[in-house]
């Protein structure tokens, strides 16, 4: 099948979704799939190679938010468009927070959800008629459902089947303000019923947005998140003293904060001797003020010199941090609809804490992994963390047994066969 994956850039920093495609891509490509990722607003910051380099940036963020907010862009010649796309242009917008707040996107979003029908239509047909050159798609993968938009006209435009991914959109689209919320969600209640099939990465995600979207449960097909493997690992030995480890985007929301407090806990308790804190992930300017609080409050403690904050790890940064691990916990606060960490460091053989909500219980039962705790309670989380590592022996075996069924079901082999599954029942009910 030749397959295009469309997929948001963050210009600057990483993001698990942009990872999860480009892995995604790669792999349909080693199955022999004609496949490309072709990336939309922002440029994307990987961890490993873009199997197609080649593919232009689309859909530019600076073009959409000027259209947005001027006619006059709507109108602009091609050439002012492509100087708009310009890449170094682009990764400083990427910087500015306060054009990725979502207290501030709302009409944006409600436009782009609008495809042909909103402001951004100009950028509509660019992807369109880059998508309809030379040989048309079989397939176009969305990353996410806010890019429905784009759906009708790929389809009238392409004859293409439209499949889109759905990657945790329900906390952005809950954060928009009002009246704008609530629109947005009818506009994508009415614009999924042009996509022909989603692929939800758990079983709990999909449920949540089967129902959210009124989707027809048979145009939904779950397959789970997998990665490259290569390069993972476990120590040769465990940690000495114990570390205490948390992977993710450094903010609240991943329940950063949570997971301080709950090793103040632990210190405070004495259960853990020596016990060392280490917290990695990406770490954007808008996530500078918080980190810093959280830094002060463990060295108010007594504690800065056993914490260490490492953002922006590449690849091979991210393997030997999860090695250096005893156990990893990211609790997160939200309805999260995956958590590639967790896998991440399964197949690194560190055991997982995690909370007892989302799509957590799911993959701790699937791998046997770790254990879950009480959502939002620190003394909760702390005393299961102490249970591990109390215990480094059995946290060990239990680090083992999740790895082994990381090798086994969430490979990104695993990951795009399971993918083009779906995307042939969407190519037969066309």
């Amino acid at each position: 099948m030749r397959i295009v994956q469309l997929t948001p850039g963050t210009g600057s920093f990483h993001c698990g979704a942009c990872i999860r495609d480009n892995t995604l891509v790669t792999a349909l490509r080693e199955l022999g799939h004609d496949a490309v990722i072709v990336p939309l607003y922002l440029p994307m910051t990987l961890d490993e190679p873009n199997p197609t380099p080649e593919a232009p940036l689309l859909f530019g963020g600076i073009n959409v938010y000027l259209q947005h907010k001027s006619r006059l862009f709507r109108k602009t010649p091609a050439w002012v468009d492509r100087l708009l796309n310009s890449p170094a242009l682009l990764k400083s917008a990427a910087k500015r927070a306060g054009m990725t707040s979502a207290a501030d996107l709302g009409a944006l979003t409600l436009s782009t959800l609008r495809g042909e029908e909103g402001l951004q239509a100009k950028e509509v047909e660019k992807v369109v008629g880059w998508l309809s050159e030379g040989e048309k798609p079989d397939v176009v993968c969305l990353s996410n459902v806010l890019l429905v938009g784009l759906a009708r006209r790929l389809r009238q435009a392409t004859g293409a089947a439209v499949v889109c991914t759905l990657q945790g959109e329900d906390s952005f689209l809950d954060s928009l303000p009002e009246p704008e919320r609530t629109q947005c969600w009818e506009t994508l209640i009415d614009r999924c019923r042009e996509v022909d099939a989603f692929i939800p990465p758990s079983r709990y995600y999909g449920e949540v947005m089967t129902g959210r979207l009124r989707l027809p449960p048979e145009n939904v097909h779950v397959v789970h998140n997998g990665i490259n493997l290569d390069g993972y690992a476990p120590a040769a030995e465990p940690p000495d003293p114990p570390v205490l480890g948390f992977f993710a985007r450094q903010c609240h929301n991943k329940g950063l904060g949570t997971l301080v407090e709950a090793y103040l806990e632990l210190r405070r308790n004495g259960g853990v001797a020596g016990l060392k804190f280490r917290v990695a992930g990406t770490q954007t300017a808008e996530d500078a003020t918080y980190v810093a609080g959280l830094r002060a409050r463990l060295s108010a403690n007594g504690l800065g010199s056993d914490v260490e904050f490492l953002p922006n790890l590449d690849r091979d940064q991210k393997i030997a941090f999860l090695r250096s691990l005893s156990v990893l916990s990211v609790p997160a606060t939200y309805g999260e609809s995956f958590g590639l960490y967790v896998v991440e460091a399964l197949a690194a053989g560190v055991p997982v804490v995690q909370p007892h909500h989302a799509a957590f219980p799911e993959l701790v039962e699937i791998t046997g992994g770790g254990v879950l705790c009480e959502p939002d309670d620190p003394v909760a989380l702390a005393r299961a963390v102490e249970g591990l590592l109390r215990d480094p022996a059995e946290a060990r075996a239990m680090g083992e047994r999740g790895r082994q069924v990381v090798l086994r079901e969430f490979s990104a082999r695993r990951m795009a066969e399971g993918v083009v599954t779906a995307l042939v029942c969407a190519r037969g009910g066309r």
